[in-house]
């Protein structure tokens, strides 16, 4: 926890802010970034992970920066939280947890490290903030932000809580801390049909995602009430490009993300989170050719870990995503830097609802 200072001032004493991050644990030494012997022994178990998507020309860039990082963060007592949606150097080579916003959620309430690096998009670094008060949360650019959690405030909630007294109110866990605390309980594209149907209510708001609240409809009775948020990466897919794709090659197995808008969810033969998307890709026979209709970084780090599929593009890249890079990284743990704060009091209330989506037990 950030320490609180007392300072005398005249009879009386005065609480002075908190320390920062960096004034908690002190700067370090910037490390050497040279590509020796040494960097290039150790890191060559890691660079075969990701050989296919970085060419052996550009290793020797990348891999001082992956010898620097996995270094100081057991220095640091600092563990790493990288999202699917994170280039395959991060993803593979200095993350220690990965997966989608629900195992990531899950993951950063039991960390034992003292630091968390997030290295996800800055509603992903609140929640695990909101998890772990006491700990210091960091995300290596601040600057990492979403369509979805920049479509929707606070102040919209307690609008729609007038307007639909009653009703519960589901958010996408893809939202600002503000937002959760207005919420009866978060979701992620994973359990949103469990958490829908666990309000035991007829409707339900399921916000702000509004082709993902679309899809989740078709497969619950309970009305569900929209807002028009969306994700700048899968709203711009269209059914017609993928069906142009199927035409060519028969055989091809497209997997989307529900936050597509429905037109495009209804020609995939699998729709689901990112999570699910991975395993259903695991699922297909050796020679299977599969389309991941989602984030470009997908199927770069899945072709890793699923052997003898092919992967078969396109993509759309999240720009904001793309921020987080291993320069960046390593700044975080030399620096203390960005550190990701939430007013305890809102924190409180955003927890409560993060923390029934975790608890929500399984049928």
């Amino acid at each position: 926890m950030a320490d609180i200072l007392e300072v005398e001032v005249g009879n009386a004493k005065a609480v002075s802010s908190p320390k920062t991050a960096e004034e908690r644990f002190g700067q370090l030494p910037m490390p050497s970034l040279e590509y020796t012997e040494e960097v290039a022994r150790e890191t060559a178990p890691l660079y075969e992970l990701v050989r296919h998507h970085i060419p052996e020309i550009e290793w020797p860039v990348h891999a001082p920066y992956v010898y620097a990082i996995n270094k100081l963060k057991k220095q640091r007592n600092a563990v790493i939280l990288a999202h699917n949606y994170q280039t395959p150097e991060i993803y593979h080579c200095v993350a220690d947890i990965k997966g989608d916003s629900l195992q990531l959620a899950a993951e950063a309430g039991i960390v034992d490290e003292e630091i968390i690096i997030q290295c996800g998009v800055h509603f992903m670094a609140e929640t695990s903030k909101l998890l772990n008060p006491e700990k210091t949360v960091l995300i290596p650019d601040s600057k990492a932000g979403c369509s979805l959690a920049e479509s929707i405030t606070g102040a919209d909630i307690r609008l729609l809580r007038e307007a639909h007294p009653g009703v519960p109110i589901i958010t996408y866990v893809n939202t600002s801390a503000e937002v959760k605390a207005e919420s009866d309980i978060c979701c992620t594209s994973s359990n949103a049909v469990h958490v829908v149907e666990s309000m035991g209510t007829d409707t339900v708001f399921l916000i702000p995602d509004e082709y993902l609240a679309q899809n989740i409809a078709k497969q619950t009775k309970v009305k569900i009430l929209t807002w028009k948020g969306h994700c700048e990466v899968h709203e711009r897919f269209t059914p017609e490009e993928l069906l142009a794709y199927k035409a060519a090659d028969p055989g091809l197995q497209i997997i989307g993300h529900p936050e597509c808008p429905p037109e495009v969810v209804d020609v995939c033969d699998y729709s689901g989170s990112t999570a699910g998307m991975i395993e259903y890709a695991r699922g297909q026979k050796p020679g299977a050719r599969v389309m991941l209709v989602t984030e470009c970084s997908m199927a770069a780090n899945i072709e890793a870990e699923v052997k003898g599929v092919e992967f078969i593009k396109p993509c759309n890249l999240c720009p904001h995503m793309k921020r987080i890079t291993l320069p960046k990284i390593l700044d975080s743990l030399v620096y203390m830097r960005e550190e990701v704060l939430v007013d305890p009091v809102l924190a409180k209330r955003a927890k409560r609802a993060v923390e029934r989506m975790v608890n929500l037990k399984s049928n």
